[in-house]
């Protein structure tokens, strides 16, 4: 027994020092990754030395002596810093994330294989104008010297996340970056997700349903979805489900999520110091890293400094010595879904507006880590790709023996988006801008301009030109057959767009319609409720978490219930109800963390809302997942008889809203009450309102979440300037799952006071301090400086990267 005793407490022993052991080598290895910001590199491709002086942020200040060798050095410091988010970016737009994922990323792959995502883009490069070539190969070579760099040294594979990859870097081509930019595109159009949701609206209620999507920006008077038909069925089936949308797969840039945003901009006549001021901050998903990283080029234009998303050598939101500028996704539908016929005993074919037509095809092999590679049959029509899974609901609104293709303006394989960004970096003034921005292709965007005489805003990129006799105008799936359902040549010229009050100086734009409506009224109102404005006070309407919905809707809904009815025991549902109504009755509509209001408006407004629609549309509720203010503002106006909305269809009474919101206040009251104890006062929006900042390729392993993950509470909503749109799924609704990446206040009076700041930080490396170093400023409102003062710069710099040309 003794010896038994012995040999485990020695096999004890070993066990905890191969665990000691194991863990001091995943420890060296990971930490070898991290970059030395002091060191120098000799490296091909360079004309001349460059130094790359990190502030005390970690915000490299490129300086050399050319524009190539600006864009070389921007590509080594995204290598350095955000490789594996680089590596993953391309994966997702070359549709080979399958390769490390497994089979999860299947349905992801597949969609962008049937989006020709990287196919255009390589078609894209010969569309680029020379400089473009050239700053593309220049950050190329950047990119890939540091992965040599790295291969030779042994510097941790160049990202910790690599060791559990199996595949070794491919180095960096230019239309990688183009690719990324695809994606980036891919992510920032919604509209065929909305044309869907609308389709399936009218075949679950024909008359009433599509008005649930009251104030999203659809034309007036839409057909009954299934009119344009026939007598065809519909399935409803939703066999793809499972598999449609690549939204948690590509991580930092869901397909198809419509990315937003916020651009306002005053005049200096309305400004304190008589200089132009611009405010942007782009939402897109939460991510650790954040899909952005600042950098500052100094270009033979001048200094150039913002965001950048890594893969990218652009600029896509910040300054230079006398322009500024932001851009945001602009309010163009430019997608369309066609549905096409195939011949009845030939697959192969399909209707074409001159009859029967050969469907063009392509096979593919998708290969799968730890699976059976998987072909894929692709094909495509007249209108563009076919996209089974592309948004989820598709299948419902295909009728049987039809497909589904999309029509895209960021299909274009002569796509030279990436020329107008490199061409406005180096814009001395908003008509440059204009004229550079003029090669936009996709996405849509809405860029607002300052420069020393004033502000300027216009909408750039292909536009769409529908018939004026198109069957749905664009608003809901259209029969492919039909010369009117396509489209006419799309404009690419950039357009000014319709200000906000042009004439008194101040310029805003939002993602329009919807939820972003809400925000530009009260942005709006702020804006215009001051005679002048500075720095400070565009940063305070930056951060401003006043909901104008919740201002709108709750005098409505609670018209009746407000201080009605006789005084309530302590303890009961009616003495809770009472306490929540007198809080909210006092409340001024700000989404505060630490107040209970928040917390009772939303979750008051989501029972409302699923109780008003369920009953007629059954499980399809469930895809209305996001607040709908018009719709429920016009159910309780009445307006063209929406009240009727308030009776339950199933039950023999006939309800009133009055009824239907009191009931709703109840259900939400005994569900927070579980969650949160029954004491009113008690409970905080920011137990719940979570920005969970997820890392798209560890976060959802099992030991390492909580290292890769950052989650902290926010102020805010859906409908606030400060947006943080929420999740809608039943088992957390009120999470934050979008927000601003980035935010950046100029000031073109005093160029140097410019701030900004990203969501988690520069360092894509978990175990860097500079991984989430910015989390806590961006969730409590304060900004980094933005100058582009050599000095200031190298004052308390971090270290100064040298890059010599190797022949030196």
């Amino acid at each position: 027994m003794l010896t038994l005793f012995r040999w485990l407490l020695r096999l004890t022993i070993a066990l905890i020092v191969l665990v000691v052991l194991a863990a001091v080598l995943v420890w060296y290895f990971a930490v070898r990754s991290l970059p030395d910001y002091g060191a120098s590199y000799r490296m091909q491709g360079l004309s001349a030395p460059v130094e790359i002086v990190r502030s005390t942020e970690n915000v490299p200040h490129i300086f050399g002596q050319s524009d190539t060798d600006m864009f070389f050095a921007l590509g080594v410091a995204h290598a350095q810093d955000r490789l594996f988010q680089m590596i993953l970016l391309r994966r997702a737009a070359q549709g080979r994330l399958a390769e490390v994922e497994g089979s999860r990323a299947f349905a992801s792959d597949a969609l962008a294989r049937r989006l020709e995502l990287y196919r255009s883009a390589a078609a894209s490069v010969d569309a680029q104008d020379q400089d473009t070539r050239a700053a593309l190969e220049a950050y190329a070579a950047g990119v890939n010297q540091w992965i040599a760099e790295v291969n030779e040294n042994a510097l941790g594979r160049g990202a910790p996340e690599f060791f559990l990859y199996p595949q070794q870097i491919a180095f960096w081509q230019p239309a990688d970056s183009l690719a990324i930019l695809k994606l980036v595109a891919a992510a920032s159009s919604n509209a065929a997700a909305t044309e869907v949701l609308r389709a399936r609206l009218s075949l679950a209620s024909p008359q009433n349903g599509p008005a649930i999507l009251a104030g999203d920006g659809a034309p007036a008077g839409l057909p009954v979805y299934a009119s344009m038909f026939g007598d065809v069925r519909f399935l409803q089936t939703e066999p793809e489900r499972e598999q449609a949308g690549v939204a948690g797969l590509s991580g930092f840039l869901p397909t198809g999520s419509g990315l937003g945003g916020n651009g306002f901009a005053a005049a200096p006549d309305r400004t304190a110091a008589g200089g132009a001021l611009l405010a942007s901050d782009p939402h897109g998903p939460l991510t650790a890293p954040s899909l952005y990283y600042l950098a500052r080029l100094q270009l033979s234009s001048g200094g150039v400094i913002g965001a950048t998303i890594p893969g990218i050598p652009a600029i896509l939101s910040g300054r230079n010595p006398h322009l500024a500028w932001g851009l945001t996704p602009a309010p163009v539908d430019d997608a369309d879904i066609a549905i096409e016929e195939v011949q009845p005993g030939d697959s192969d074919r399909y209707r074409g507006v001159d009859g029967w037509t050969a469907f063009t095809t392509r096979r593919e092999v998708i290969r799968i880590r730890d699976g059976v590679d998987q072909p894929i049959l692709l094909r495509s029509t007249a209108n563009g790709p076919l996209v089974p899974g592309l948004v989820p609901g598709l299948a419902d609104v295909v009728p049987q023996g039809h497909v589904a293709a999309l029509r895209w303006t960021g299909l274009s394989p002569r796509d030279s988006t990436m020329s107008a960004l490199i061409a406005l970096m180096r814009a001395p003034d908003t008509d440059s801008a204009a004229s550079a921005l003029s090669r936009a292709v996709a996405p849509p965007l809405a860029a607002m301009l300052a420069d020393g005489d004033g502000v300027r805003m216009l909408v750039a990129g292909r536009q769409p030109r529908r018939a004026a006799e198109h069957p749905s105008g664009g608003a809901m799936p259209a029969p492919g057959w039909l010369a009117s359902a396509a489209w006419s040549e799309a404009d690419p010229a950039p357009a000014d767009a319709a200000a906000t009050e042009p004439s008194t100086g101040i310029l805003i734009a939002t993602e329009e319609p919807g939820a972003a409506a809400l925000r530009r009224d009260r942005l709006t109102r702020l804006l215009q409720d001051r005679e002048v404005h500075s720095r400070d006070s565009f940063v305070a309407a930056q951060l401003d978490v006043v909901s104008p919905a919740a201002r709108a809707l709750l005098p409505l809904v609670g018209a009746n219930l407000w201080f009605a009815g006789e005084p309530a025991a302590a303890g009961t549902v009616e003495r809770q109800r009472q306490d929540a109504l007198a809080l909210l009755a006092e409340w001024d509509g700000a989404m505060s963390e630490h107040l209970p209001e928040p917390l009772i408006y939303a979750a008051w407004m989501r029972a409302l809302q699923d109780r008003l629609i369920r009953d007629e549309l059954g499980p399809l509720a469930d895809d209305i997942a996001t607040l709908r203010p018009a719709f429920i503002a016009a159910v309780f106006r009445n307006r063209d008889g929406a009240a009727g909305w308030c009776d339950i269809v199933q039950s023999a009474p006939v309800e009133d809203c009055t009824t239907i919101a009191r009931q709703a206040l109840d259900r939400a009251i005994l569900d927070l009450a579980e969650r949160f104890g029954p004491q009113v006062t008690s409970w905080r929006w920011g137990d719940v309102h979570l920005a969970r900042h997820r890392h798209p390729g560890l976060g959802d392993l099992p030991a390492l979440d909580w290292i890769v993950n950052l989650t902290q509470s926010i102020s805010g909503g859906q409908f606030t300037v400060a947006q943080s749109g929420l999740t809608g799924l039943p088992q957390d609704p009120f999470a934050a799952s979008s927000g601003a990446g980035y935010r950046g206040v100029y000031d073109l009076a005093d160029p140097d006071s410019s701030v900004f700041i990203t969501a988690t930080g520069q360092s894509g490396h978990p175990l860097s301090r500079h991984y989430d170093d910015f989390a806590g400023l961006w969730r409590r409102g304060e900004y980094i400086g933005m100058s582009l003062d050599p000095d200031l710069a190298r004052a308390a710099a971090l270290g100064v990267t040298r890059l010599i040309p190797e022949a030196d």
